[in-house]
């Protein structure tokens, strides 16, 4: 029996003291109706006794502390989910905003799930595609992999996010795939155009969208990235899709966290953050895997802002402990009008080794990719001398290696927006890019390999 309270002691920001209550839980959902009829949504944070400490997914503006009436629902917040999710828009609330109709669901989850079991996950080792040469080629995406990307303010992330959310593929052409996107604390400018951009694509049709806006509430904030992750588990453990989790920016999250334990006056940790920031986004990030037994799988980009371009600010600095390696973006690359800018060597994918060669990409895949980090590693540091000592200084070869930096950049690395790469095209760009090299400088790739995809005319 659900129990009414009219027992508001106070109200703080967005968060509200109820007294005398009864079998109150944490995190369990509750309903404020207003004596004018309203009626806005709330959760618990905090229970001490038969006090309750709730906060709002609205604005505290016009409840009357006499008047108004509480009620707690007896579950946490829930997420209807259903196949038909598949090229609808929903808000942070998990409520349909593209004007089409409420969703039948086929179940509801509580939307706090469980990170995975360590042990019923199987190995991430199968290669997805995202037609960005960088990442394909260089820093290797692979099935069930987190890996995040680490953007600064006014980096082109959220175009790099559109595009890996249109281009991602798994190359059996057999599996379903599918995109959960998850906008959080975004401008409804950017909103507008992830949803236009995929429309445009039709991409949309296989991509379950969230959007959070920057003026709506933080703790609607905090349930975004958890709303897109359930109905990824859904996709993924119940339909057997291949699922891709984009959540962008993690920043925003984060900032809201430290929002709300501010308003709880809790002791704050590093600049501010709660303590538990790192075991907070643990448990959204660990909910990304492949299960032992299961088709499906959840592979998850996180993108988030680093304040300063600062990598140690705690929300990236955390984010690289959990997860499998980063994706950097470059101001320097970016004002050189570079698009992608990814910044190939501070990048990693710890995964990448797992998920290619023979019978995945193609067998001269690892031996290219080493040669092309030495190579570009190479050409920068000859770059740099030759800043300083001039051009007369640096040998023969080393001019090659500073004119394949320059080559590398201007064609591996910069590819536009819409340029969508097959991996034998950035594999074979790739060789295009080593014939600018004496054969005798190609040492991390077999001899064999080199005869059988080497242009000739570089010889």
């Amino acid at each position: 029996m659900i129990r009414e309270y009219k027992t508001i002691q106070e109200i703080n920001g967005p968060l509200m003291v109820v007294r005398k209550v009864e079998g109150v839980t944490y995190d369990e959902l509750g309903e404020i109706q207003l004596p004018n009829g309203d009626v806005r949504r709330c959760k618990v944070l905090e229970v001490n006794g038969d006090n309750a400490v709730v906060q709002l997914f609205e604005a505290s503006a016009g409840i009357n502390l006499k008047e108004s009436r509480i009620r707690f629902l007896g579950h946490p917040l829930e997420l209807a989910v259903s196949g038909d999710m598949l090229g609808r828009v929903f808000n942070g609330m998990g409520r349909p905003i593209d004007g089409g109709p409420e969703i039948l669901p086929e179940e509801r989850r509580d939307i706090n799930g469980l990170a995975m079991n360590p042990a019923a996950r199987d190995y991430p080792n199968e290669f997805i595609q995202t037609g960005i040469s960088t990442i394909d080629g260089l820093n290797t995406l692979v099935r069930g992999q987190k890996l995040p990307i680490f953007s600064g303010s006014g980096l082109p992330h959220a175009a790099l996010a559109a595009q890996i959310a249109r281009q991602a593929k798994v190359l059996d052409g057999a599996s379903n795939f599918a995109v959960v996107f998850a906008a959080i604390g975004i401008t409804f400018e950017e909103s507008n155009f992830f949803v236009e951009e995929f429309r445009r694509t039709g991409a949309i049709d296989r991509t379950v969208l969230f959007t959070n806006l920057a003026n709506d509430p933080a703790v609607e904030r905090i349930s975004t990235p958890r709303m897109a992750l359930t109905a990824a588990e859904y996709l993924a453990f119940e339909k057997g899709m291949h699922v891709l989790v984009i959540l962008t920016d993690i920043t925003n999250y984060a900032e809201a966290l430290r929002e709300v334990s501010a308003a709880k006056k809790e002791v704050p940790g590093r600049r501010g953050y709660p303590g538990y920031l790192y075991t907070d986004l643990a448990t959204m990030y660990e909910r990304a895997g492949r299960r032992l037994g299961c088709p499906g799988s959840i592979t998850m980009i996180p993108i988030l802002t680093m304040p300063e371009d600062d990598k140690t600010h705690p929300i990236p600095d955390l984010t690289g402990y959990i997860t499998e390696g980063q994706i950097i973006l470059s101001r320097e690359l970016y004002r050189k009008g570079i698009i992608p800018p990814v910044d190939v060597l501070p990048s990693l994918s710890r995964l990448k080794d797992k998920g290619i060669g023979a019978g995945k990409t193609r067998e001269d895949h690892a031996g290219t990719m080493n040669q092309l980090f030495a190579a570009y590693s190479t050409g920068k540091e000859m770059k740099e001398l030759m800043s300083i000592l001039g051009e007369s200084a640096l040998s023969p070869t080393d001019l090659l290696y500073a004119k394949f930096a320059d080559e590398f950049e201007k064609r591996y690395v910069a590819q536009g927006n819409e340029e969508n790469r097959s991996i034998e095209e950035t594999l074979n760009l790739g060789w295009e890019l080593l014939s600018i090299l004496p054969r005798s400088e190609l040492k991390r790739i077999k001899p064999e390999l080199i005869d059988k995809y080497l242009p000739k005319k570089a010889e």
